[in-house]
């Protein structure tokens, strides 16, 4: 990836989203030129010269300071990812070129990650990568997913951009597809050199017009927690709170997990699906289109 395109446009980006007044400055004249902050405003709130600034928007991050990252992240308000993202490209545009390569990641599930899986028995529980594949669920888990888990090879990214029954499974499909590339924006920041997520990028941008929109607009947040709304075809609609973990010993592999509120329709639904998994679980997955894989999709399946 182009590192410097990549800080030029993020912190561009970010300038042009703040308002004077969400700054604290004052808004001189009526007809500015710019949608949000112009250079000389951000380089007074972060303390630099203009010209210096304009260095730093222009993509050149090298020998810049831990302080003057702070006194960015402060002038542009960015929250804890973005902050953690621009660090990111910092360290890229710094590194020497023998530190310029993937960083080591897990190559597989190692035996006690499954048996904490199968241990897993009253809520969803997957595992994924960095590139979004999902390479193990307890058995709750691969029924929640189970549009996703129907492909040979699990990708939940290639799923909800290329996979048309993806907007009827995810009801909130434009948030979720939102927050799906605002942390894949944050894993490429943090290894820039990993041609495998570069690959995916590259074809979910060639084959979805919402994918380079989304990546186009230089987002990011971490996945930790949050709500997901999932129309299941065995159960119906489910709001599920999730978490997801990292795993130390595992570099690249995330667990999450998914409950719900007790006494609501979708513990309810949970609880039936759990059933339908016990007793069903070898049931043949939805025919149609989820059947095939969705590196095999038509193009303007994404429209």
């Amino acid at each position: 990836m182009d590192t410097r395109s990549d800080v030029r446009e993020f912190l561009s980006s970010r300038r042009a989203r703040l308002t004077p007044d969400q700054a604290g400055l004052p808004a001189f004249g009526g007809n500015r030129r710019v949608p949000g902050l112009r250079r000389e405003e951000v380089s007074l709130l972060a303390g630099v010269s203009v010209d210096y600034y304009t260095r730093l928007e222009r993509g050149d991050l090298s020998g810049v300071s831990n302080t003057v990252l702070d006194a960015l992240a402060r002038a542009l308000q960015l929250d804890d990812a973005e902050t953690a993202h621009l660090f990111d490209l910092a360290r890229t545009a710094n590194a020497s070129p023998v530190a310029r390569k993937p960083r080591k990641k897990a190559t597989g599930l190692r035996p006690s990650i499954l048996r904490l899986l199968d241990a897993m028995t009253e809520a969803p529980a997957v595992v994924r990568n960095n590139y979004f594949d999902y390479l193990a669920g307890n058995a709750l888990g691969r029924a929640l997913y189970l549009p996703v888990f129907a492909y040979p090879a699990p990708n939940s990214a290639r799923f909800a951009f290329l996979d048309p029954a993806a907007r009827d499974f995810y009801p909130e499909w434009e948030r979720n597809t939102r927050e799906l590339v605002a942390a894949m924006r944050g894993d490429a920041g943090r290894d820039p050199y990993d041609k495998k997520l570069t690959d995916l990028v590259g074809e979910l941008s060639t084959r979805s017009e919402r994918f380079r929109t989304l990546w186009a607009a230089h987002d990011v947040r971490y996945h930790r927690t949050g709500t997901k709304r999932i129309n299941h075809p065995i159960v119906g609609e489910m709001e599920l709170t999730y978490e997801a973990f990292e795993l130390p010993a595992d570099p690249g592999l995330q667990l999450s997990t998914y409950t719900a509120e007790p006494g609501t329709s979708s513990a309810e639904k949970l609880t039936l699906l759990a059933s339908w998994a016990a007793t069903d679980a070898a049931a043949p997955a939805p025919t149609g289109a989820d059947t095939a894989s969705p590196a095999s999709a038509p193009d303007h399946a994404e429209a």
